[in-house]
């Protein structure tokens, strides 16, 4: 399975003039190899983006990406992770809980993740592999 992130699923969605050709063509190129999913996390965030909400669910079957729920291991890396970011200095305004959501159930269930937010995933989730739109 591969994962796909909010932003870069918006921008397919959306057909965003900057990122929403590159987000198409890393989808298209990740459903040719395995399936994409999206956790609890990524169908909420993008359910604030997209209405009503048949469509977006009409749309997510269209685009053959498919839900996969978060694990309590997941949850709890998060966790771990967040705190650790807190350590390091960052602050409660520059990440919330979500991101790490995120990344933690791409960690642990899936081989990729598609986001353009590269830096911040590598930083945290090292071993997972990143697909990016912008690059």
């Amino acid at each position: 399975m591969i994962a796909i992130d909010s932003s870069a699923l918006i921008d397919v969605l959306t057909d965003d003039p900057i990122f929403g050709e590159a987000s198409s063509i890393k989808l298209q190129s990740a459903l040719e190899r395995d399936s994409v999913v999206i956790c609890d996390v990524v169908l909420a965030e993008i359910a604030t983006r997209i209405e009503p909400v048949d469509d977006l669910l009409d749309a997510l079957s269209d685009l053959r990406v498919t839900f996969n729920a978060m694990s309590e291991q997941a949850s709890v890396r998060a966790g771990i992770m967040q705190h650790r970011f807190r350590e390091r200095g960052g602050k409660r305004n520059e990440r919330v809980i979500s991101d790490f959501l995120v990344g933690a159930h791409a960690l642990l269930h899936c081989n990729a993740l598609i986001t353009r937010d590269q830096g911040f995933f590598r930083d945290y989730f090292k071993g997972l592999k990143i697909i990016n739109p912008a690059s």
